[in-house]
């Protein structure tokens, strides 16, 4: 069985055959200047569904990476992943439910090649952008990481690739499908302009953003709809003596109901024997007070990242020696003293190689919200060419 949704793959199609053209334009002085590179990651894991079926999955996933200029003002990053998953977790109704869901972007851009019982390959664009250059503005389409905002764990402002606090493999951010306007005041001062469109009804996003530097402190003024939510934002940076400070405030009025504020507070820190922290508050004035009116099925469809109003998280990382390196993550939901723990242990077995070891441990009384997500054993291995 093979479940292809070609008319997504078509903007990948249409970033290769601008490629194509771009070639000739630049013949007769040189070839396009691109570079290809990319990485293999192999993650094995044991864990259980929601609904307590106990599950082992297998994930292997090459990514190919081109980028390069196409022309004097043209350039072009795409990545695309090729992915086989194996094990039992094929077998549950949690993963057929993952596997059939529309993809949350404008253009789905994948298709599955292989569909069975015990194998599940399919290959999908993760990254497709052509960037123009006119003087000090650059204007970016396609498949892209905004990322708005400073937050670790939480971010007000990075409304257009949320992302969960406790996802396993969080630096897999989502894309989405938009074009971006930047137009370079100065070396520190920019100013953006997103459109990014939507299958859904009132579901695009348009925003504009102001982003300066005043006596060493990076600020970002934020003015937009996201998903028919008017968001005003702001978010600054800087360092209070060796320590980094960052902070974000939204006022969000969302298409029904009362508007409501979210806030983040982080600090940064680096020792000299090689320990460094990171801590965050967070607060969403759109969650709930109590557990009993939790809207789970919001958190696990991906329309919600938290469901309380008052979060804190912590990671440490700390080098045992040049090569091996342990990495621990804390997050608690301070409404209903639930809490998630993520210790890892990363050894960088070639100049290439990163080899590692992990848990996520989660706990809270029955009905909270951390307490619902399952445990995770895990080994991963990674290997950059």
């Amino acid at each position: 069985m093979c479940e292809c949704r070609v008319p997504g793959m078509r903007m990948a199609a249409a970033l290769l055959a601008c490629a194509a053209l771009a070639g000739p334009v630049r013949a007769q002085d040189e070839l396009p200047d691109l570079q290809t590179s990319g990485h293999f990651k192999s993650l094995l894991m044991r864990s259980q569904t929601f609904a307590g079926e106990r599950i082992t999955l297998d994930l292997n996933r090459a990514r190919i990476e081109v980028k390069g200029a196409l022309a004097p003002a043209l350039r072009l990053d795409l990545q695309v992943d090729n992915e086989v998953l194996l094990g039992s977790y094929l077998h549950t109704a949690q993963f057929r439910q993952t596997k059939d869901a529309p993809a949350p972007q404008y253009w789905s851009a994948e298709a599955n090649s292989v569909e069975r019982r015990d194998l599940y390959a399919v290959h999908r664009l993760y990254r497709g952008t052509l960037q123009f250059t006119a003087g000090n503005t650059d204007v970016r389409i396609g498949r892209q990481r905004i990322a708005w905002g400073t937050g670790r764990f939480w971010s007000p402002l990075d409304l257009l690739n949320r992302f969960s606090p406790v996802t396993l493999e969080r630096e897999q951010r989502i894309g989405v499908d938009a074009v971006l306007v930047e137009h370079k005041v100065d070396a520190l001062s920019r100013a953006s302009a997103v459109y990014a469109p939507s299958r859904l009804p009132g579901g695009s996003s348009r925003a504009l953003q102001w982003h300066g530097n005043l006596r060493a402190i990076d600020h970002s003024l934020t003015v937009g709809r996201f998903g028919g939510a008017d968001v005003l934002g702001l978010d600054l940076a800087g360092q209070l003596d060796a320590a980094g400070v960052r902070a974000e405030l939204t006022r969000t009025r969302p298409p029904a109901g009362a508007a409501f504020w979210q806030a983040l507070l982080g600090v940064d820190y680096a020792f000299a024997n090689t320990l460094t922290l990171s801590a965050e508050a967070y607060h969403d004035g759109s969650g709930e007070r109590e557990p009993a009116r939790y809207d789970f099925a919001a958190l696990l469809s991906g329309q919600r990242r938290t469901l309380a109003r008052h979060y804190a998280g912590l990671r440490t990382s700390y080098e045992i020696t040049p090569l091996l390196k342990l990495i621990g993550e804390f997050v608690a939901n301070l409404d209903d003293s639930s809490r998630y723990i993520g210790p890892r242990l990363a050894w960088s077995w070639r100049p290439n190689v990163e080899l590692s070891v992990g848990l996520q441990r989660f706990g809270g009384r029955a009905g909270s919200e951390l307490a619902r997500f399952p445990d995770v054993t895990y080994a991963q291995l990674q290997w950059y060419f």
